[in-house]
């Protein structure tokens, strides 16, 4: 260990210093792409290692030796301009699974005994030209219950995210099954139909619940999409992908709590060492931040991961969980240190709202989600250290970004009683939402918190249905966060035309017209 001392990051006294072994290997450049080292490849220098807590990095020769203990995965990680091969199912080969004894025994298979820790574990990297401007899919929780609700995702999401052109990669946020594990290998067969490298964050219905402490939670997990923290590099982004789910609850032991175990923070830190601080870091994990969300975060936490951010200027997270589509802001209240506010896009869902509602003429559920937001993904682009992101409705043109709910007909002398509403579905509390009718002056809407009403006449048709309807109940609604509305001004009788534009963060316009009779 002595001739590498120099290279490691963050080793722990209390962990891995006391490990059973030490994995030693290789990084090399796979000149002819034939999965081996041969002769006259050569090591690749400065790569990262980690064997989930200690981040150590190769030297001139691309040789790593890394402490392990009984129950590791040891991973590289991606450095930029260069690629890991994929396996059958689009995953990159960036691992080895130590377990000698294999998992415990589980409702659900796990990993097997893998034997005796190999002479040398080798990691194969190709030389790929990347951009520093690029785009990438994100989908939050696919969360197929059965077989039924996977081809609904397939047919409903795959099936239009893959007429889309561009993007070099994919991240899914965790909940890619709903409990039953055993259809992690059928959705992974699913999403090879995206001919794209993807990277799986771990969610709560993808856990093993028959577990008492919750670094065996994810042996299933494990088992079929390897580590659940990592990290990998693409052009100026540092790309984070984190398990932020502790099971089962620390305090109460039934269910679970957001958070992290001291060894994923480490790991967060020791990673981070390593990164250069004109970066952008990108975050991916399941439940949001939010002190207030459905399963709460462990403050402690959250408030050190805010403090090894902190010297981050151009960071973002990503997460999913609620079914909901909004956009978090965290400062000084919330414990963050930062030079301005970290923001969180909780990104809407694949599964919409749980693939609930009337079914489509492909006879797949519209499953709008609670607040409104249409079934869709997200699309993040990234240029430099800076970046944004769109909304992609399912079945809708890219630029599909915002909903209009009012009357397309009222009488002249009721007309001023009538609202307007305006879901726009990538916005935050702050944009601007602005309606024209005929042509006249502009005038600015008012942002609200409420149900959206047209989620909510979509659930009342099923409670005030007389006949069956195809398809499951909606949810109930929630409040939306990303709403609009205004009273209509008195108008002359005729035909009108309101022309509405809504700005986001980044400075695109989405833009709607609506039709509207007045009668005499």
């Amino acid at each position: 260990m002595k001739n590498i001392a120099w290279v490691l990051v963050g080793l722990s006294l209390t962990g891995s210093a006391y490990a059973q072994g030490v994995a030693k290997g290789t990084v090399y450049v796979d000149a002819n792409g034939n999965g081996q080292k041969d002769r006259k490849e050569v090591g690749l220098a400065g790569v990262g290692i980690s064997n989930g807590v200690d981040v150590v990095q190769t030297d001139k020769n691309g040789k790593y030796e890394i402490p392990v203990q009984n129950d590791n995965i040891i991973f590289a990680i991606k450095p930029a301009d260069y690629s890991f091969p994929l396996d059958e199912f689009n995953q990159p080969k960036f691992y080895y699974t130590y377990k000698p004894q294999g998992s415990p025994k589980l409702k659900f298979e796990a990993v097997q005994p893998t034997g005796k820790l190999p002479k040398s574990i080798d990691f194969a990297v190709v030389e790929t030209e990347e951009e520093s401007e690029f785009t990438a899919f994100v989908f939050g929780d696919p969360q197929a219950y059965n077989e039924d609700e996977l081809e609904f995702f397939k047919k409903g999401v795959v099936d239009d995210a893959k007429t889309v052109s561009g993007p070099l990669f994919g991240i899914s946020l965790g909940d890619l099954v709903g409990n039953d594990l055993s259809l992690h290998p059928a959705y992974k067969r699913a999403m090879t139909e995206m001919s794209l490298p993807w990277y799986h964050v771990i969610g709560n219905h993808d856990l093993n619940f028959d577990v008492q402490v919750d670094s065996l939670s994810d042996e299933t997990f494990e088992k079929n999409f390897g580590p659940a923290n990592y990290s990998f590099n693409v052009g100026r982004a540092h790309f984070l992908i984190l398990d932020d789910i502790i099971y089962p609850h620390p305090t109460t032991g039934k269910g679970y709590q957001g958070g992290f175990r001291k060894s994923q923070l480490d790991f967060i830190e020791n990673d981070l060492r390593t990164v250069s601080k004109d970066k952008l870091v990108v975050l991916s994990l399941h439940i949001p931040l939010n002190p207030t969300n459905s399963a709460s975060f462990r403050d402690q936490d959250r408030q050190r991961l805010f403090d090894i951010l902190a010297e981050f200027p151009n960071i973002v997270t990503l997460s999913a969980h609620t079914h909901y589509q909004q956009q978090n802001f965290y400062d000084q209240v919330h414990g963050w240190k930062g030079g301005k506010p970290l923001h969180e896009y909780n990104v809407g869902t694949t599964s919409g709202d749980w693939y609930s509602g009337q079914l489509t003429e492909k006879g797949i559920p519209v499953s709008t989600m609670r607040d409104g937001t249409p079934k869709g993904y997200a699309i993040l682009k990234i240029n430099g250290n800076q970046y944004s992101f769109t909304y992609k409705v399912v079945g809708e043109d890219a630029d599909y970004g915002l909903a209009v709910f009012g009357p397309s007909t009222v009488y002249k002398k009721y007309v001023r009683r009538y609202p307007l509403y305006v879901n726009f579905f990538m916005g935050a509390a702050d944009d601007e939402v602005r309606y024209q009718i005929d042509g006249g002056e502009w005038k600015k809407m008012e942002h609200v918190e409420a149900y959206d009403p047209a989620y909510l006449k979509s659930v009342l048709e099923f409670d005030g249905a007389t006949s069956l309807l195809d398809g499951r109940r909606p949810s109930d609604p929630v409040s939306s966060r990303h709403l609009w509305r205004t009273k209509l001004p008195k108008l002359k009788g005729g035909k009108h035309q309101i022309k509405i534009e809504a700005t986001d963060m980044y400075g695109k316009v989405y833009s709607s017209v609506k039709q509207l009779e007045v009668v005499e």
